[in-house]
């Protein structure tokens, strides 16, 4: 069926379920959401409720960004720990399935690359906030009930993952991207006990009002695995410097020592770190690489796109000093 079909049908799926949740309250349109990254994304009130919508677009496989009850399933094994997340509320399994989740008051804001007024001091508190929360994010236990966490990848299968995106690039918009794969493949570090994942941790997808975070958001591509790769992902937003042409000094911004002292807690030091800080960077250039690509070729129009090419570069260039 066509969007124009479908979207309506979502609708009232939504409104009679939402209708059953708060008897006698009107429910009103569902409105598009901005800053979505994963199938459909909508707000919708009931009485008082805000709620946001996820669904899967007409058409699509649930599959991937695309398959929102599983994001609703890690949301829902989150439920009540000391990890802050959104409750849900509703789940229609029935395809094109969606969820809807309680709508987290509050602003996300990455201080190094988005524009902001947010006080430097309060960046500076939220990050090393966030720090303590991903240590509680990797403390919960992958057999938590309703989780059905996939099988863990390793340090090797994410460096595949990430190197076919890279691939994926045009050769010349990823200048000695190749020899930072071999690099990093010629040096897998053995791997640490296999934790819940993010998959994109960083304080561009936590909630926080003050000082405080509310709830991580954007699940999208949530898996079981080692550690460092979210924290070497994390620690890249640490400094505006690496992200060349883009990136804006924060005065007071925790750097990557400090924030990983927030995360370990009086813990051991984790080993091999600089292999997972050069993976975050290479994941970076896939990542910008492959989204200037769409944009070339008119399938997601954004003229800021077209910025990245020396940041892209840098990445690979950096990732490639950090590993000697």
């Amino acid at each position: 069926m066509s969007m124009a079909t479908e979207v309506p049908e979502l609708a009232a799926r939504v409104r009679d379920r939402l209708a059953r949740h708060h008897p006698g309250a009107p429910v009103g349109e569902l409105t598009v959401l901005p800053g979505g990254h994963s199938g459909l994304t909508y707000e919708v009130a009931a009485g008082d409720a805000r709620y946001v919508v996820k669904a899967v677009p007409p058409g699509q496989r649930p599959v991937g960004r695309n398959d929102v009850l599983r994001q609703a399933r890690v949301l829902g094994a989150l439920a009540g720990s000391t990890v802050p997340v959104p409750g849900v509320v509703a789940v229609d399994e029935t395809q094109p399935a969606w969820f809807a989740m309680d709508f987290a008051a509050g602003e996300a804001v990455e201080p190094v690359l988005d524009d902001h007024e947010v006080d430097p001091a309060t960046s500076r508190a939220r990050m090393l906030e966030i720090a303590s929360v991903l240590r509680r994010l990797h403390g919960t236990d992958v057999d938590t009930p309703g989780l059905d966490a996939p099988a863990p990848l390793d340090a090797a299968g994410e460096l595949a993952r990430w190197s076919r995106t890279l691939r994926a690039v045009p050769t010349e918009l990823r200048p000695g991207g190749e020899e930072l794969l071999a690099r990093l493949a010629d040096d897998v570090p053995r791997g640490l006990p296999p934790v819940l994942l993010h998959g994109d941790f960083r304080l561009g997808n936590v909630l926080c009002v003050g000082e405080r975070a509310v709830a991580v958001v954007d699940w999208e591509i949530w898996s079981v695995g080692d550690p460092r790769i979210d924290l070497g992902w994390f620690l890249l937003f640490a400094d505006h410097r690496n992200f060349p042409q883009l990136g804006h000094a924060v005065p007071g911004l925790p750097g990557e020592a400090e924030l990983l002292d927030t995360y370990r807690d009086g813990r051991p030091a984790l080993p091999a770190m600089d292999w997972f800080r050069a993976l975050g960077r290479m994941k970076m250039a896939a990542i910008m690489g492959h989204n200037l690509r769409r944009h070339r070729e008119g399938k997601h129009h954004d003229p800021d796109q077209e910025r990245l090419p020396p940041t892209i570069a840098a990445m690979i260039r950096t990732a490639r000093d950090i590993l000697g």
